[in-house]
C-alpha cells in the first residue's frame, strides 16, 4: 500500500483515493514571467515520479497543473518590453513545457490558465462576499476574512498571532483598508495592465483563488492529492484551503504533499546571491538521466543540494548502474541468447515497497544497487546464466522507468559478432597484436 506524508496531519498515512482505482492530483504550477530554475524542476520530477508510482501500482491518474498567466511581474515585464501580457506568458509557458519534455516528465493531462478561468474566479469571489467570508473595501478591493474560518492555519500549523502580516500578498497595496492585517486580497482594483470587469469594478484577482477555482472546475470540489513546493504551504495552500472551507466546507484535498527546497553549494538559491541555476541549462549540461538521478537521490521532503560534489557522486552512481545493464545486454546478444520473457519480480517488488513508503528514493536506490550487484556477479561466472541476468536487468529497467530514467539498450550487429569472434580467436591463438586491435575496436563500439 502506498503511504504519503500529509502536511495537514503531519503524519505518513495510508493512501486511500476518493474513487477506487483512480487518483486526482493537482500540483501548483508557475507564474510565467521568467524561465524555470532548478527549484521549479524539483516538483516537476517529484510529482512525475509520484504519478508513475501510482500508475505502476494500478491506479489511473488525472494530473492537473496550472499556469498563472496574470500577475504584477508579468504586467511589469510586458510594459518594459512594450508587448502584451499574453505574449510574455506564452513565451515562458512554451519554455516551461520544453523543460518538462527535457526532463522526460509525463506532461500534465490538463494545464489550465488563470485567464481562461476568470469568470469562475469572479463568481467564486462573489460567492465568498455573499457568504460573509469576504468583504469589499471602499476602494473596490476585495479581501478574504481569515477570522471567518475557524480552521485557518490547518495546513501550515500556524496561529494567526504567529503569521507575518502581508506575507500573503502578491499585488502592490498597503492593506490600509483591511479589517485584519492577515486578511488576503481576492480582487484588486487597478488601472494598470490587463484587467477584467467584475461586480466591484475593473481589476484582477489576487493569487490565492485561482487554484481553488481551477481544481473545482477540472477535478471537483475535493481531490486526492494537492502538491507543490514547501514554499507554497504558507500562504498559498493555507489560503486555498481556507477559501474552500468557507464555501464548500472541505479542505480541498485529502493529502497535501510538499517537496523541500533546492540549495546551491549549500546556500539558498536566490537572485540576490546570483546563484540561480536555470533548469534548461542544467539539463543541457548534465543530461536528462543524470539530472533526474540527482534530484531523486535525496528524499523529496529533504533539502536538495546542487554542487560539483553532489553532481560527481550522482554521475558515479549512474555509471555504477548503467554500465552493468549495458554489459548484460551486450553479452547476451553476443552469445546469441534471446531476451528473457519476464523480469525479477522479487527485486522489482522490493523497489516498489520502498517507493510506496512515502517515496523513499534513497532506500529504493539501495535496491537498485543490490540488484545491479547481482547482475555483476552473474556476468563474472564462467557459464553465464543469461536468463537470470536478463531478468535482473529488466527489473532494474522497470525501476528506472518509475524514476523517469531511460535506458538505451545497445543493438549488437552481425559485424559486431564477427569482431567479437575474431577477438576470441586471436586470444586463443596468442596473437596479441590482433587481439589488442580487436579489443580496441570492441571498446570503441561500446561492446566491452
Amino acid at each position: 500500500m502506498i503511504r504519503l506524508y500529509n502536511s495537514r496531519t503531519l503524519q505518513v498515512e495510508d493512501f486511500h483515493p476518493i474513487h477506487e482505482g483512480h487518483v486526482d492530483m493537482y500540483v501548483c504550477g508557475p507564474t510565467v514571467y521568467n524561465y524555470a530554475h532548478i527549484g521549479n524542476a524539483r516538483p516537476m520530477i517529484v510529482f512525475d515520479v509520484l504519478k508513475r508510482l501510482l500508475e505502476a501500482e494500478g491506479y489511473t491518474v488525472t494530473y492537473v497543473s496550472n499556469f498563472t498567466d496574470v500577475d504584477d511581474k508579468i504586467i511589469n515585464k510586458a510594459a518594459e518590453e512594450g508587448t502584451s501580457e499574453a505574449e510574455v506568458a506564452q513565451r515562458y509557458i512554451d519554455a516551461y513545457q520544453q523543460v518538462r519534455r527535457s526532463l522526460n516528465t509525463e506532461l500534465p493531462d490538463i494545464t489550465p490558465r488563470v485567464t481562461e478561468n476568470m469568470d469562475g474566479i469572479i463568481a467564486f469571489i462573489d460567492a465568498l462576499v455573499k457568504n460573509g467570508n469576504a468583504y469589499v473595501t471602499k476602494g473596490g478591493d476585495v479581501y478574504f476574512s481569515v477570522e471567518s474560518v475557524p480552521t485557518y492555519g490547518e495546513i501550515s500549523h500556524q496561529k494567526l498571532d504567529q503569521l507575518e502580516a502581508g506575507a500573503s500578498e502578491r499585488v502592490d497595496e498597503t492593506g490600509a483598508e483591511k479589517k485584519n492585517p492577515y486578511d488576503f486580497a481576492l480582487w484588486k482594483m487597478t488601472d494598470k495592465g490587463i484587467k477584467w470587469d467584475s461586480p466591484w469594478g475593473k481589476g484582477r484577482p489576487g493569487w490565492h483563488t485561482e487554484c481553488v477555482v481551477m481544481i473545482n472546475n477540472n477535478l471537483g470540489e475535493k481531490i486526492d492529492i494537492h502538491g507543490g513546493g514547501m514554499d507554497l504551504k504558507f500562504p498559498h495552500h493555507e489560503n486555498e484551503c481556507a477559501q474552500q472551507e468557507a464555501l464548500h466546507y472541505n479542505c480541498l484535498a485529502n493529502y497535501w504533499v510538499h517537496n523541500a527546497m533546492v540549495n546551491i553549494n549549500g546556500e539558498k538559491m536566490s537572485k540576490s546571491l546570483g546563484n540561480t541555476l536555470w533548469a534548461q541549462d542544467v539539463v543541457n549540461e548534465l543530461g536528462t538521466n543524470l539530472t533526474r538521478w540527482l534530484v531523486s537521490s535525496v528524499h523529496y521532503r529533504k533539502e536538495l543540494n546542487f554542487s560539483d560534489e553532489t553532481i560527481a557522486t550522482a554521475r558515479k552512481e549512474m555509471d555504477k548502474v548503467m554500465k552493468p545493464l549495458h554489459q548484460a545486454s551486450v553479452k547476451r546478444q553476443l552469445a546469441g541468447v534471446k531476451q528473457s520473457e519476464g523480469y525479477d519480480e522479487a527485486a522489482y517488488r522490493a523497489f516498489l515497497d520502498c517507493m510506496d513508503d512515502d517515496m523513499n528514493t534513497p532506500n529504493a536506490y539501495a535496491v537498485i544497487f543490490d540488484t545491479v550487484k547481482k547482475i555483476n556477479q552473474g556476468l563474472r561466472t564462467r557459464d553465464i546464466d543469461f536468463e537470470t541476468v536478463d531478468k535482473l536487468r529488466k527489473s532494474v529497467e522497470k525501476m528506472l522507468i518509475i524514476l523517469g530514467i531511460t535506458v538505451e539498450n545497445p543493438v549488437v550487429t552481425e559485424e559486431d559478432r564477427k569482431l567479437f569472434a575474431a577477438w576470441n580467436e586471436a586470444k586463443a591463438a596468442r596473437d596479441f597484436a590482433a587481439a589488442d586491435e580487436a579489443r580496441r575496436q570492441l571498446m570503441d563500439r561500446g561492446l566491452l
